[in-house]
């Protein structure tokens, strides 16, 4: 860097404000007052703006950038300005792979070894970053930039995931963003999101009947926001975080965007494959001799589909193509504000194309609602059933993913895809930098290894900032990336990240100076049945990637003792970023008492008050697989009650007990799929009165039904049956409600726009695995008994 010397001492911050010493006056206006300006806390002066844009479940073959069937137009072209770097990796999964960015550090080395939803007591799984490592926007706002994200935070522990906190891990509280618009989690519905601004739950500015879409959205506030930072602070660099969010399922798209690829993938995904190899070659970014891999028996071939179901296949390909070049049209909106501003050039922009490879979790019949397999339901969604629901897969009314074997292509040429560290499937990602006040060779192609955790020191360095030894009082870690910034240089350049670990769920690698050891031990689509190999028993492979640039040629027979040097090394490494103990346990982890992670609740009942909302599952008491009631003391308006007492989940799974019509209602939605609605047998009479709708369970193993009954003032008024329930999750972004219901809603007998209770309610209580023989509670006594069955 240039211009006058930094006149601070930026290793601790904050920076430390140092008095200066010199005579004092007494009077102000003495002569010899005197006391030198004051000047606003600014980086150095020729720190660039930096907007590192992050897109989800993209795999390296998707993008036209980088040979794939979608057109990103945005993507190219910053990458004719910019560089592409063909070997830039993650972390095989989302989260991980976001606190990795976000802090420079490995996975693991920050908590986050899988998803929050996943985590576990160990340090290297539980979900908590440790203040000694903090992150890249802390650094970048203590030293003087502004700093903002839109999008997808997945790093909030998920028991400091209500309305309540704690807010250390929220982006504009300890993750050091002074302006964050998004949500919290692993995904959201792009037509109905569940929003915060800042730490404020808040409701989507307009309907999907009104042309509302969440990436279009996230780019009109990060527009914004850029304009207004320019405006009012000219000389003051921006650090902006854009994470859409897409094209993690469910993939959401207006129909027109999808339409564009009619009839493209009706060959199937193992000539797309094909298709896309070719192109990688002619375009050059991926080597001459690069080698196709074959595809794994797991993963069915084309011609091995069923016939009837082919249609539908490839129209889930149509949309996810759609829905990846609409948000590269939205990335492409951000960065023409920043270029209308004039301030492109001094911009070094990060565009990550995937968190991670693309997503297999859609089954190899793709799914219309993703929950299905995730509560081990997808038979549910048979060939028959799916091409009843062809024409809505795209739109609100579905919540959609597509099959195994599009991932499979969208991650062409490599094996394997999200989940899967040990591949480069699941691990590698396209990426673009631009930044032409920083670049010297505008449509270059670096191939030099990289990886995320790359990121934070390479934007320090181009920011000419140290990186902190203290923060907050608190001495850091060193960063365990490398710097990038050598490689923007020269093409030829040594490279100089050259060891690195890999593990996801016990699939897991090392790359050591152009040599890769990996072994799969587990498939991300199979989630219930299946028998995983003790970890001792995995099959190592072995790569060159001098040679071998897609990992298609296994080398374990001719260099034994190789392999056992780097198996050796992973397991170093392993120990040094606390990586062990290896993970692979599935349902058991989602359970937070198996798991051994705290709960936000506990006990068999949880106590609700109106108004209360947007409280995530793992916020409220489970209900899943047991006997539950709910209980609450509510008003009946003398023209009838209507509106919701409690709703949890939405339309595509949930369940809510409210008014429809006058009479008490329990409406059960398993994966939008099936309904069971019970009503009462008259209407709720006029004034106070106590009203309980009480589940008994089947029992005898997960997902079974139960008998409904209903009750006011502990008097039967209707029964009902629930033939089944589900098991495991109901949704990843709908919410519990009290007095109304946010987002989609359970029940098609009412909209959210008609969900608000009408009476007055007082209180609800929920009540699991507890039986009241007289099916009253005593208004008096509840706070006494919620307490006690805490």
């Amino acid at each position: 860097m240039t211009g006058a010397p930094d006149r601070h001492a930026r290793a601790t911050l904050p920076i430390p404000d140092v008095p200066r010493p010199g005579l004092t006056t007494y009077d102000a206006k003495d002569p010899d007052t005197s006391y030198p300006p004051i000047e606003p806390l600014l980086p150095p002066s020729e720190a660039p703006n930096v907007l590192i844009v992050l897109l989800d479940d993209v795999g390296f073959g998707a993008s036209s950038a980088f040979g794939g069937p979608c057109h990103t137009p945005t993507a190219e072209r910053l990458a004719q300005g910019g560089l592409r770097f063909n070997r830039f990796h993650t972390t095989a999964l989302c989260a991980p792979t976001r606190q990795a960015l976000l802090t420079g550090r490995n996975h693991h080395s920050v908590g986050m070894g899988s998803i929050t939803e996943t985590a576990t007591s160990a340090p290297g799984n539980n979900s908590l970053r440790p203040n000694t490592k903090a992150p890249l926007a802390t650094t970048l706002k203590l030293n003087g930039y502004s700093t903002s994200q839109f999008g997808k935070c997945h790093e909030v522990p998920v028991w400091q995931s209500s309305p309540m906190g704690p807010f250390d891990a929220w982006p504009s509280a300890g993750g050091g963003f002074e302006y964050f618009y998004g949500f919290i989690g692993g995904e959201n519905n792009q037509y109905d999101p569940a929003l915060y601004e800042g730490t404020t739950p808040i409701e989507p500015p307009a309907t999907e009947e009104e042309g509302y879409h969440l990436t279009e959205d996230l780019a009109d506030k990060a527009i914004s926001w850029i304009r207004q930072q320019k405006a009012l602070m000219p000389n003051r660099p921006f650090f902006t975080y854009f994470a859409p969010g897409a094209t993690h399922a469910p993939h959401h798209v207006p129909k027109e965007w999808a339409d564009k690829y009619a009839g493209q993938f009706d060959d199937g995904w193992d000539v797309q494959r094909e298709r896309t190899f070719a192109k990688q070659k002619e375009m050059g970014v991926i080597p001459a001799d690069a080698d196709l891999t074959e595809r794994h028996d797991e993963i069915s071939s084309w011609d091995e589909m069923p016939d009837e179901l082919k249609p539908v296949l490839a129209r889930q390909m149509e949309v996810y193509a759609g829905f990846l070049e609409h948000t590269d049209h939205h990335v492409g909106r951000v960065i023409d504000a920043i270029d209308d501003l004039g301030i492109l050039d001094n911009t070094l922009i990060y565009y990550i194309i995937g968190d991670n490879g693309a997503s297999a979790e859609g089954t190899m019949n793709g799914a219309f609602n993703e929950m299905a397999n995730f509560n081990g339901m997808a038979a549910l969604e048979t060939p028959e059933f799916m091409l009843s629901k062809m024409d809505e897969f795209g739109s609100p009314d579905s919540y959609n993913h597509f099959s195994v074997g599009w991932a499979w292509a969208m991650n062409t040429p490599f094996q394997w895809t999200k989940q899967v560290a040990s591949h480069w499937g699941g691990t590698r990602n396209g990426t673009i930098v631009h930044w032409p006040d920083g670049i010297d060779d505008p449509g270059g192609l670096r191939e030099q290894f990289t990886h995320v955790i790359d990121v934070a020191p390479t934007v320090l360095e181009a920011a000419g900032l140290p990186q902190p030894t203290f923060v907050n009082g608190v001495q850091q870690s060193p960063i365990e990336g490398t710097s990038m910034l050598y490689a923007f240089k020269g093409a030829d350049a040594d490279e100089r990240h050259d060891l690195q670990y890999f593990e996801m769920f016990g699939n897991r690698g090392i790359y050591h100076k152009g040599w890769s050891a990996v072994t799969k031990h587990k498939t991300p689509w199979i989630l219930v049945g299946g028998q995983l190999p003790d970890f001792d028993d995995d099959v190592w492979e072995l790569y060159d990637g001098n040679s071998d640039f897609s990992q298609a040629n296994d080398l374990v027979a001719e260099h034994p003792e190789l392999l056992h040097k780097l198996q050796r090394l992973w397991l170093i490494e392993a120990v040094k970023y606390n990586v062990l103990p290896m993970d692979d346990r599935s349902g058991e982890r989602v359970n937070p008492e198996l798991a051994g992670r705290p709960t936000l609740v506990h006990g068999n009942t949880q106590l609700f008050f109106p108004g209360m909302g947007r409280l995530s599952e793992n916020s409220v008491v489970s209900i899943k697989n047991k006997s539950f009631s709910i209980t609450a003391e509510l008003e009946v308006p003398d023209d009838g009650l209507s509106g919701v007492v409690i709703a949890q989940g939405g339309k595509f799974g949930g369940w809510a007990v409210f008014a429809d019509e006058g009479k008490l209602a329990f409406d059960y939605n398993v994966l939008g799929i099936q309904l069971f609605a019970t009503r009462s047998d008259s209407v709720l009479p006029t004034g106070k009165h106590q009203v309980r709708m009480e589940f008994a369970y089947d029992g005898g193993g997960l997902a079974k039904g139960g008998d409904v009954t209903l009750y006011c003032d502990g008097e039967q008024i209707g029964a009902g049956r629930v033939d089944a329930t589900q098991p495991m999750i109901f949704s990843a972004d709908e919410t519990t409600d009290i007095g109304y219901e946010s987002g989609t809603t359970v029940s098609p007998s009412y909209t959210a726009a008609t969900s608000k209770l009408n009476g007055k309610l007082h209180w609800v209580q929920l009540d699991v695995g507890v039986d009241d023989h007289d099916h009253f509670i005593d208004p008096e006594e509840r706070y006494r008994i919620a307490v006690a069955r805490q």
